[in-house]
């Protein structure tokens, strides 16, 4: 977010127990207020060494899915209607 004003940085995180495909899952959301991502963008944004900054290493996206599966869970980005972007993360709970 630092390429965005001051006043219209905010970052929300939200966590929550949700039920899919029949199982309890935990769910966190990370809703950032930056530059957010393109639609073609968003086909590349979990591949290695893919990056949308002009210094940006192209590994942490890639990196954190493949921890977050190795645990049976999942990892995906909305972009958000206005601008930034929403990254999901949801692990399966006990069954």
């Amino acid at each position: 977010m630092r390429d965005v004003p001051p006043e219209r940085r905010r970052l929300v995180v939200r966590a929550a127990l949700e039920t899919i495909e029949d199982g309890p899952w935990a769910v966190v959301t990370v809703e950032d207020a930056g530059v957010g991502f393109r639609e073609p963008e968003a086909l590349h944004l979990f591949d290695p060494f893919f990056t949308t900054k002009p210094r940006g290493l192209g590994m942490g996206l890639s990196i954190s899915r493949s921890i977050i599966e190795g645990h049976g869970g999942r990892l995906w980005a909305t972009a958000n209607p206005k601008h930034g972007a929403t990254f999901h993360i949801a692990l399966p709970g006990v069954r």
